[in-house]
């Protein structure tokens, strides 16, 4: 017997109920209520028929009968849940663990009640899908839960895109209403002490694994809400998990490593989801286990595997626009806390002159990243973020300070078939008159060409060119393979300097 045919003995006294149950509930003064789904929150969207003749703009949306029985049920156990938990949902002493666990007995005594027959798959669907939209992330949940997704773009609550492998595709999940997404929205930011409403419709977050959510509502999400979620692994990516994705060489992890332990100032540069955070992450793997580090971040997202580790992270302005704590005071703080490497996640502004000061006055091997699209663009936005903070300083003393601070330069980049790979490892070797200059000691080869399913087939390779730094490494007893170098580059791509 169907599932619809199984509940359909019980769907006419039971929808009564669920209706006033939903109606008739006293409004809660909790700050951050568990979001109660109507019949469709957590169903894949049906794909959409013809308009009718009658009505042009409407497009109808069919849907089985027995999917509506179950999302039916759904809401009648997610309503009786919240009448029956009410305040522990806000509890500040029970565990996220504990009130999930205690959430399932619960559901478990409700649905006994439905007397429906219920096989054990259909029960273990209905009890996760409940658990989800009421103490989870409602449709997103599975998203978040899925870890071949990388990334996950709600454009509006019934318009989700997601990343696989680099490529974006539409999912076929969505969000009851606006107001299911809102509330989903809500329980993410009000977990790390963050706020959003109409006085302050935009905000940055992090999920429970360090997950980057970024969230925008009306006003100024004119479509209505968006929420943008830059998901990170459980485990962190290592060196050689780049290696195998071909982000990397075994040469260039070789030298990257040793640069790292020789305490040489690195950048990462790279554009808007390129995977700076995630390389920043495996060269900070490399830190050695008896320094002291000291982390500083808009959002948390660093996962530094040392123990060793204090982290900072910035605070936004309060609703009277007060309480506002930069990443450049947190910079500055910094150095009052003797740490032997100060990682910033990425600098956006002034703190940019009071990193390259700190890398320039003893706290050398400090590591950033910063957006650009190649080297000398990384320079250029440095000499521009430097200018933000509002020093008057002539543009050649920027200069000086870059080419002074500034060892190493790490360029990553995503390519057109939705790979990371890293173009460029560049020295910055000093100046020369008023130009900072750069040299290339690896290079991405484009010569390659593609394959058949258009995934380039060519890597970082070396340009032959020893970099200046290497007597440091002698120096410190730290050595290098003389084959990292091997294999300089033929024609034009042996111009490394800029």
């Amino acid at each position: 017997m169907k599932l619809s045919e199984r509940i359909s003995a019980v769907q006419n006294r039971s929808e009564a109920s669920a209706g006033t149950a939903v109606l008739d509930r006293p409004a809660a003064a909790e700050p951050v209520r568990p979001a109660v789904p109507t019949a469709d929150a957590h169903l894949p969207a049906q794909p959409a028929v013809a308009p009718s003749t009658q009505d042009a703009g409407a497009q109808q949306v069919p849907t089985a009968p027995g999917v509506d029985v179950f999302a039916a049920m759904k809401l009648r156990a997610a309503t009786s849940l919240f009448e029956r938990m009410g305040a522990r949902f806000n509890d500040a002493a029970v565990t996220e663990q504990e009130l999930r666990s205690t959430a399932k007995e619960e559901l478990t005594r409700i649905i006994d009640a439905e007397q429906v027959p219920l096989t054990p798959e259909e029960r273990t669907r209905l009890v996760r899908d409940v658990a989800d939209d009421v103490l989870g992330y409602g449709p997103l949940q599975r998203l978040l839960d899925d870890s071949a997704v990388t990334e996950i773009m709600v454009n509006r609550m019934d318009q989700i895109y997601v990343e696989r492998g680099g490529r974006l595709t539409l999912t076929d999940y969505r969000f009851s209403s606006e107001d299911h997404l809102r509330k989903v929205i809500e329980r993410i930011v009000s977990r790390v002490g963050r706020r959003i409403d109409e006085s302050s419709p935009l905000v940055d977050a992090r999920l429970e694994d360090g997950s980057r959510v970024n969230a925008v509502i009306p006003p100024l999400a004119v479509g209505g809400s968006s929420l943008t979620v830059r998901k990170f692994s459980k485990v962190p990516l290592t060196v050689r998990n780049l290696i195998d994705f071909g982000t990397l060489t075994p040469e260039m992890a070789e030298l990257l490593n040793a640069c790292v332990k020789a305490k040489l100032n690195i950048i990462v540069s790279g554009g808007t989801g390129t995977g700076k955070t995630t390389l920043l992450n495996v060269l900070s793997s490399f830190l050695p286990a008896d320094e002291r580090i000291v982390t500083i971040e808009d959002a948390v997202e660093l996962q530094i595997q040392q123990q060793h580790v204090v982290r900072l992270e910035s605070r936004p302005p309060n609703t009277e626009g007060k309480g506002e704590v930069t990443i450049r005071e947190l910079l500055r703080n910094s150095l009052r806390m003797r740490p032997d490497r100060i990682v910033v996640g990425e600098v956006r502004g002034g703190e940019s002159l009071d990193m390259l000061q700190a890398m320039n006055t003893g706290h050398d091997g400090s590591l950033s990243t910063v957006h650009s699209n190649s080297p000398r663009d990384a320079v250029a936005r440095l000499e521009t973020l430097v200018l933000m903070a509002g020093m008057d300083l002539p543009l050649r003393a920027i200069r000086e300070q870059i080419a002074s601070a500034v060892n190493l330069i790490v360029q990553i980049s995503r390519m057109r078939d939705g790979s990371r790979r890293i173009t460029h490892v560049t020295e910055v070797q000093g100046m020369e008159g008023d130009i900072v200059t750069l040299q290339d000691a690896f290079v991405f080869d484009y010569s390659a060409g593609v394959d058949a399913q258009g995934r380039f087939l060519g890597k970082p390779v070396a340009t032959g060119i020893r970099p200046r730094f290497i007597d440091r490494f002698e120096d410190l007893g730290i050595h290098v393979s003389p084959a990292v170098f091997a294999g300089p580059l033929t024609g034009t791509e042996t111009q490394g300097r800029h």
